[in-house]
């Protein structure tokens, strides 16, 4: 039986699900400055360390980061640049969306006036 290869749009919506965590995007955005030991990771972040254990186990599978052990410390890392610019093309996206929202919000109070 011959395998079928999934539709493109498919893969997108499964990367964009797995990106679909505030912890997962807050490493992300971490991780943008260079790489991090988990202690680090989980200073910045605060949440429950089994709680950020799974989540970096999500990234790393996924391959959007990697794990280096340097000794007890295990180091993450984003595996590319183009995950950086993911996370800037969605700041300037999120950017002029509230902008925009923003821009509403102004004319809908002055037409309360």
């Amino acid at each position: 039986m011959a395998i079928v290869p999934k539709p493109l749009y498919q893969a997108k919506a499964e990367f964009f699900r797995m990106l679909g965590h505030p912890v997962r995007i807050r490493v992300l955005e971490l991780l943008q400055e260079g790489p991090m030991p988990v202690r680090d990771l989980r200073a910045a972040i605060e949440v429950e360390p089994s709680n950020l254990s799974q989540q970096l186990a999500i990234l790393r599978r996924s391959g959007i980061v990697t794990a280096a052990r340097d000794g007890a410390t295990v180091v993450y890392a984003l595996a590319g640049g183009d995950v950086a610019e993911l996370m800037r093309a969605a700041r300037r996206i999120l950017t002029e969306m509230l902008t925009d929202q923003e821009e509403l919000l102004d004319e809908l109070r002055a037409a309360e006036v």
